[in-house]
């Protein structure tokens, strides 16, 4: 395993988007060995919970808990001290709750972090907008004017301000985001889908290498690798594609 690989491997987060424990777990012995970080979101951390992120973490994988807070800045302080004993390497807030809100989550993790100093500190990201968020959508429902782009730009300066890490977001829109928060500003793009694979409800996507290419710093990716016939090979043969960019 070299460590191009190893590297490419670790920027890959497998979204474990299945209804169960069990179905997560025989997707996780298909890809055994296999050094990419695994999501966790609301279906199987509701269906599973706490225990399931312990069991990956004992497993060896990287963590991103995809829950997408978005409360008062109290609830939010207090979900991300939970988050944080659980031992994730990453989780996210809404940007959409405020600098406030953002800013007490970051208040949460270090009471965790104070209280048992064993723990390490978890990337704390914001979600800018959804990769399923059109702009006509953006504009006549959501009610936000401008371009997506500006949108995202908007927020991501926003949760910079706030001390966040880093954002999600589509990666069509990572180059922006580095110019305007640095390149140390962590993006993880959903909406990935290698050439020729089902767009789904998705709206502004991106192959795997030019999602690296385009300056994302972890993609994250579902139904390609989850829905694959043979799920390792389409997992290899995506971090055989970002190895190329």
């Amino acid at each position: 395993m070299n460590e191009r690989y190893t590297e490419m491997a670790g920027r890959l987060i497998v979204a474990l988007d299945y209804p169960d424990a069990d179905q997560a777990s025989a997707l996780l012995q298909q890809l055994e060995g296999i050094p990419c970080y695994m999501k966790v979101g609301m279906q199987l951390y509701y269906a599973a919970g706490p225990a399931f992120v312990r069991n990956l973490k004992t497993r060896g994988y990287k963590v991103f808990l995809d829950l997408k807070m978005h409360d008062i800045p109290n609830t939010v302080k207090g979900g991300a001290e939970s988050i944080t004993r659980l031992g994730v390497d990453m989780f996210n807030v809404h940007a959409a709750g405020g600098k406030d809100m953002m800013e007490a989550a970051l208040q949460g993790v270090d009471k965790a972090l104070q209280s048992d100093p064993s723990l390490s500190k978890p990337l704390v990201i914001a979600v800018t907008q959804l990769t399923s968020t059109g702009q006509e959508m953006l504009n006549r429902e959501i009610g936000i004017p401008g371009t997506v782009k500006d949108a995202v730009i908007r927020y991501a300066k926003l949760t910079q301000a706030a001390g966040l890490d880093g954002v999600v977001a589509s990666a069509q829109e990572s180059g922006d985001i580095a110019a305007a928060c640095g390149s140390d500003f962590v993006t993880v793009t959903p909406g990935i889908r290698p050439a020729g694979s089902d767009q789904g409800d998705q709206k502004r996507v991106l192959t795997p290498g030019n999602a690296i290419r385009n300056g994302s710093s972890y993609i994250v990716v579902g139904r390609p690798i989850t829905m694959a016939e043979k799920p390792r090979e389409a997992a290899e043969q995506i971090i055989k594609e970002m190895m190329g960019a």
